[in-house]
Order: structure tokens, then sequence, then C-alpha cells
């Protein structure tokens, strides 16, 4: 995954069809659709076996070196585009992120009265927590160590507890992590930053059979608090991507199960795609999601 040469970014993306190969019959031009970004071999036992997001083979859009789809015109397969309704092209777009989060909820089983940690209060760790509480999660906590993103966190998501991540051990960390729980031990801990410091944390704050699920992306290699994780019999599971998640996506967006419209915190024009990004990259401007959006 090394950019090369000159790369089109962007895997996240709704639009209007606007022409369509008379083998298709399920897409007409008009319809309003939002673009699962892979195109798989069909062949592979991952393929055949329904877990598609395990294909070696994948053509995933903005993964070197397959072009992304921050552009204004895209040739895509009609069974990887997604009828959206009148929902609109912000959520459309949003059906990617929120099947990252999707794909975690259902794979780290999650249940009803859960106590459950979310650590992170990024794009992802915000959607996950949408989900957590959509799930029935309770009580629910989400870290991080922005007490910017922390507030945003309360606002879109009544009664969660928020915990700020101190410069501490992993252990001391999670000592307070449970303190924030009531000195509840989280049953589960979705972690969405991918960093060794959060994951170690995790590990320590979770109870004896817990499990710590790792959404977010790291570094090649990273150290983790075995130990702990082996007297505690802690589960320590990892995520790829998704798979069969865009249909259940769009049921939760469409029937106000989860509410994503104030995620989107920044929007501009495919012209302005360089200040689209260097807003995205300075934490002063408070962005959250940023969209860039082409109305031609």
């Amino acid at each position: 995954m090394i950019v090369e040469c000159d790369h089109v970014l962007g895997h996240e993306s709704a639009g209007e069809i606007i022409a369509v190969h008379p083998s298709v019959t399920s897409l007409k031009v008009g319809d309003r659709v939002a673009i699962e970004p892979q195109v798989i071999c069909n062949e592979c036992e991952p393929c055949r076996t329904g877990r598609y997001n395990g294909c070696e083979k994948v053509d995933f859009l903005s993964t070197p070196p397959v072009a992304g789809l921050l552009r204004r015109y895209v040739n895509h397969p009609a069974t990887w585009c997604y009828k959206i309704g009148n929902m609109s092209y912000e959520n459309g777009a949003m059906l990617e992120p929120l099947s990252v989060s999707l794909a975690g909820i259902q794979r780290a089983g999650l249940t009803v009265g859960d106590p459950v940690l979310i650590c992170g209060a990024g794009p992802i760790g915000l959607i996950t927590m949408l989900c957590a509480k959509a799930a029935g999660a309770c009580p629910l906590v989400i870290t991080d160590i922005d007490e910017g993103r922390l507030k945003f966190a309360q606002e879109i998501c009544p009664g969660v507890l928020t915990h700020k991540v101190e410069r501490l051990s992993a252990e001391d960390s999670a000592k307070a992590i449970v303190k924030t729980f009531g000195g509840v031990e989280p049953a589960l801990a979705l972690e969405c930053t991918g960093v060794e410091s959060s994951i170690a944390a995790a590990i320590w704050a979770v109870k004896f059979g817990g499990k710590v699920f790792v959404i977010g992306v790291g570094k090649n290699e990273i150290q983790i608090p075995f130990m702990r994780a082996s007297v505690r019999e802690v589960d320590l599971q990892f995520q790829y991507r998704y798979s069969n998640t865009w249909p259940r996506a769009i049921r939760l967006i469409e029937n106000g199960v989860i509410n994503l419209d104030r995620l989107v915190t920044h929007r501009f024009a495919l012209e302005d795609a360089l200040k689209a990004f260097e807003t995205a990259a300075d934490p002063k401007t408070g962005a959250i999601k940023v969209q860039i959006q082409s109305l031609d």
C-alpha cells in the first residue's frame, strides 16, 4: 500500500447514476447511490464464504495502485452501488465509516447491558459509540486526549461518559478508566485508535474474560501487556475493513436508529480539495468529518 506515483484518494462516496451498461437491470440513470469501494475476485475462500474483506485480489478504491473516488466521475460495478433513496449524499458517503463500526460491533459480540469502553473519539470512535449505544451498551465510556472531541461526543450521544486520557502508565490509565465506569470493569473495549498505549490500557481495563476488539489501524508492530491478557483471559481480536454491511447501514440511517447528521463539520467544493485536507489535518479547526462535494 505504497504510493509511488500520482494517485487518486477517497473511499467514502455517494452520487447519481448518469449511465448504465445494457446488462444492468438493478439500477437506472438518475438513481442516487452509495458506493462500496471494493471489487473482489469471487474465487478465493474469503469471497466464497462471505468474508470478502479478506480477498487478497481485491481492488479497494484509493488503496495504491487502485484509484479512489475523489473525482467527478467513476465507473463502478452495479453490484457495489446501493440505492439510498432520499438519503442525503452526505449520509450516503458516511455509510462507509458506519460500515467499519458495524463490522466491529457485530464481530465483537456486543450484547444488551454490556459495559463498553470506546477508545478514541475520532470519526470511527464516535460512530462506534453511536452504534454501541444503539446496541444497548450500558454504561458506555469514550476516551480521548482532546476535551473538545469528548464534549462533542456527549452532545451527539446523551448519557455517554467521557474520560480524558492523561500521560499515565497503561495500568494507571486503566484504573482511572474503571473509576469513570463507577468501578465496573468493561466487558468489551472497542479500540478505535490503533495506538499502542491505548490498546495496552484497554487490556488492563477489561474484566476477567473480557475482550479488546481493535478497529483502529496502527503500526506494523506494537508491544502489549501479554501477562495481563494471559492471566485475565482477555480476548484480543482485530478487524480488517468490512463485508456485507451496506444494506444494514442503510436501514439504520433510514429508520433513524443511527443519526450521523452532525458528524460532517466542514464542506468544500472539489476545487478546494487542498483546503479541505488542510482543515482535516489541523486540530485547531475542530473538524470531525470533512467532505468534498461535486455538485455538477
